[in-house]
């Protein structure tokens, strides 16, 4: 048998299993305790604003550190290991990315003299766990969304995000990531992803107005998608279930969108368009113009009205490390510095300039939407979505 743990092993669980039990305010009184624990200086939480723009301190009187110009943000953006020197001349500091699954929380901030390789596999292991209990803290504390906010939030938005599932999801096989914008003033748009052990589901929807209808017709769409995925039906099922849930509780209003469903096994990609955008397919770092282009079928709430034909299931082989992206009218229409519309030709240069540097998928994505909200002044007309799913069969 091997040695046991040692002293620091054995407080730091004890710490760690205390973390499970306590409060969110209480988060960084434990991590100061584990820093004292493993021999470290400082131990510092910092999650990531709404907006990914910046990375907030669970700690009060630290100061918010800038996600694009930062070596915690270059943790962040990475999801590896950065260094940088302290003030102090003979201190480093670490930043170690928050990760549950593949959804980026956070970095965690680790100031020491000394870097061995069992305080590091101690960070390491430290990081692990705080990500799971932000996670599971998260879901019914309100302390973290205020950390996370910059403004108030409109009362359609905060229905919204209170149906929305994490940003981003994934395995060794696939890799599903949405933002939404404006972050605080949503009204009618959503995306959503589910991971089964064989399929991705993913959708995408964007309903009639931008008020607190819009978010209930949304929101509908999305219970309904959800209701029929979870009893086992496919993808027509899910658009009957939805079409016949707003003819019944919303019957004045419609939603467009896109639900779809990935096999994981052989990368083949099937999707209903109920009158939406068609989605975009990125291969080899290009936008391949039309390869998803089919003809539309009617909004959902509409279909039930005035069609009782099938609907139609698309589908297309992948290839391995293909790209596809949804999107909503919010981000084409949306306005340049001249005034004119963005359209999807200068949409899709984004497009290219944002997954040409081979960044993970999340970045890619957050770096696209800042760029699209950097032309706007931050100041969007209509509701901006997009949804990136990227099939990486044998973890490639």
């Amino acid at each position: 048998m091997g040695p046991g743990p040692g002293p620091g092993e054995a407080l730091l669980d004890q710490l760690l299993k205390e973390a499970h039990g306590a409060a969110p305010m209480d988060l960084p009184d434990l991590v100061d305790r584990c820093a004292a624990a493993i021999g470290l200086q400082q131990l510092a939480v910092y999650v990531i604003d709404l907006q990914q723009r910046h990375l907030v301190p669970l700690t009060d009187g630290l100061p918010s550190l800038d996600v694009d110009s930062s070596t915690a943000g270059e943790a962040y953006q990475t999801l590896c290991l950065r260094m940088e020197e302290s003030r102090r001349a003979d201190e480093l500091t670490a930043w170690l990315p928050l990760v549950d699954g593949a959804e980026r929380l956070g970095v965690l901030g680790v100031r020491t003299a000394v870097f061995d390789a069992t305080r590091l596999r101690r960070c390491r292991m430290l990081a692990a766990v705080l990500a799971m209990v932000i996670t599971s803290k998260r879901a019914y504390s309100d302390s973290f969304a205020r950390r996370a906010r910059s403004e108030p939030m409109r009362l359609p938005a905060e229905m919204l995000r209170a149906f929305l599932p994490p940003r981003t999801i994934g395995n060794t096989k696939v890799i599903s990531t949405g933002v939404l914008e404006p972050a605080y003033r949503i009204g009618g748009d959503a995306f959503d992803h589910s991971l089964t052990q064989s399929t991705l589901h993913a959708a995408i929807l964007d309903s009639m107005g931008h008020n607190l209808a819009s978010g209930l017709t949304t929101a509908v769409a999305m219970a309904g998608c959800r209701n029929a995925r979870r009893a086992g039906a496919g993808l027509p099922q899910l658009v009957d279930t939805v079409d016949q849930a707003l003819a019944q509780w919303l019957p004045d209003q419609y939603c467009t969108g896109i639900l779809s469903q990935l096999d994981l096994n052989d990368g083949v990609f099937r999707w209903i368009n109920c009158g939406h955008p068609p989605p975009l397919l990125i291969r080899d770092r290009r936008v391949l113009g039309q390869a998803l282009e089919r003809t539309p079928q009617p909004p959902m709430g509409l279909a039930a009205q005035f069609s009782d034909a099938p609907h139609e299931v698309n589908e297309v082989a992948l290839e391995a490390g293909d790209r596809v992206l949804f999107y909503t009218d919010g981000v084409t229409e949306a306005r340049v510095d001249s005034g004119a519309q963005l359209g999807l030709e200068r949409f899709t240069d984004s497009i290219i300039r944002a997954t040409a540097s081979g960044k993970l998928s999340p970045e890619a994505l957050r770096v696209l939407i800042h760029s699209i909200l950097d032309r706007q002044r931050n100041q969007l007309r209509d509701d901006a979505t997009i949804l990136l799913i990227e099939w990486l069969p044998a973890g490639r």
